[in-house]
């Protein structure tokens, strides 16, 4: 799959682009402040209504402008397909997809999958387990059809515990009413989890060597809850101590990656170099997973390439985009430095763009 056309109005200082992407690799070079990274920020907002800087929307709009565009066709299996999102000032979105209007973001999402490399990436080890869940929950949304469904009602399960728990009303049926559907929803939910995360792993054990030496390095899935219990001997044992706090301390939304190194916290252990390689092959692994399990492919945005890799590395990590067979996008202030790595791909078809004060041009 690929994004044959971007249309962008008025985000950030992109007032009017309008580029027809290669369907392969997409290089991106100015200076800094020019835009580039708003490129790969509009296309993060047709697949998830906003940036991946961040939740604010109203940052993205120009600010001599209401409201901003951003238009894409995407190539897939199933044909063309049209999507647009549009935002104002205001708080009014609109969402579409196929000419219609959609219900969920969730709906874009499935259209047109993204994976990040950024400075941001490097949460993956050093943030809250939050980041990594979400890591993971990409993976499992894109494989099993159920999830999203099935996260929603564990949201709502774990809202309606919850407000009980702080209304003190815990000797009622309504408790376990609620905790029944939880139990129900949250098993599921984590034996998702586990089968994403069992096919992850296989892969990235068999890559990660390629990117770091790190002697000892071990990927555990922690579910949410103690792995030799079921959840609702857990929601009992410790009734009284979310009774007593508000809120429930045990459960799917506990769930975390946790990536060691003879016992220690990889963000503890590796360089600072070692942790962006490290995160790099995850990312790549997430690919390898998606088209294996799927037979499809994810779109990568590589924002600033040269700034995050050695030169070393960065052959290594487009060696693997080109075995991906996948559309990216990547930035950087140096033309030269983001084509270097493609000089041994002639069997792809490599569109540059320069960007300058939000104008681009091939």
């Amino acid at each position: 799959m690929s994004l044959s056309r971007l249309i962008v109005q008025n985000l950030r200082n992109l007032l009017s682009v309008d580029i027809e992407p290669s369907p392969d690799v997409n290089l991106i070079f100015g200076k800094n402040g020019s835009g580039k990274t708003s490129i790969l920020e509009a296309i993060h907002v047709l697949s998830l209504g906003r940036s991946f800087r961040g939740h604010k929307f109203k940052a993205l709009i120009n600010e001599h402008h209401p409201a901003m565009t951003v238009f894409g066709r995407v190539d897939d299996s199933g044909g063309d397909i049209p999507i647009g999102v549009s935002r104002s000032r205001s708080g009014d979105a609109t969402f579409k997809a196929h000419g219609q209007a959609v219900g969920s973001l969730a709906e874009l999402a499935g259209l047109l999958p993204l994976q990040v490399i950024n400075a941001d990436a490097f949460l993956l080890l050093e943030g809250s387990p939050s980041v990594r869940r979400q890591f993971l929950d990409w993976l499992v949304f894109h494989v099993e059809p159920g999830f999203f469904s099935t996260w929603k009602a564990a949201q709502r399960c774990l809202k309606q515990r919850n407000t009980i728990l702080r209304r003190d009303r815990i000797e009622g049926s309504e408790l376990q009413v609620w905790e029944r559907e939880l139990v129900a929803v949250s098993e599921r939910m984590a034996s998702m989890r586990l089968r994403a995360f069992e096919a992850f792993s296989e892969v990235f054990h068999q890559l990660i060597d390629e990117f770091v030496m790190a002697e000892g390095l071990t990927l555990s899935l922690y579910r949410g809850w103690e792995k030799d219990k079921g959840y609702a001997e857990v929601l009992s044992e410790t009734l009284e101590r979310d009774s007593r706090l508000g809120f429930t301390g045990s459960g799917v939304h506990r769930c975390d990656i946790r990536i060691r190194i003879k016992g220690h916290a990889a963000a503890d252990v590796l360089s600072r170099g070692q942790q962006k390689l490290l995160v790099c092959a995850m990312k790549i692994t997430q690919g390898v997973v998606f088209a294996k399990l799927t037979d499809r492919r994810c779109i990568y945005l590589v924002d600033d390439l040269p700034a995050e890799l050695d030169e070393e590395h960065r052959q290594l990590l487009v060696d693997w985009l080109h075995k991906l067979e996948t559309q990216v996008f990547i930035t950087g202030v140096e033309q030269d430095a983001l084509l270097q790595p493609w000089h041994q791909k002639p069997d792809r078809e490599i569109k540059l763009f320069h960007v300058e004060q939000g104008k681009i041009v091939e």
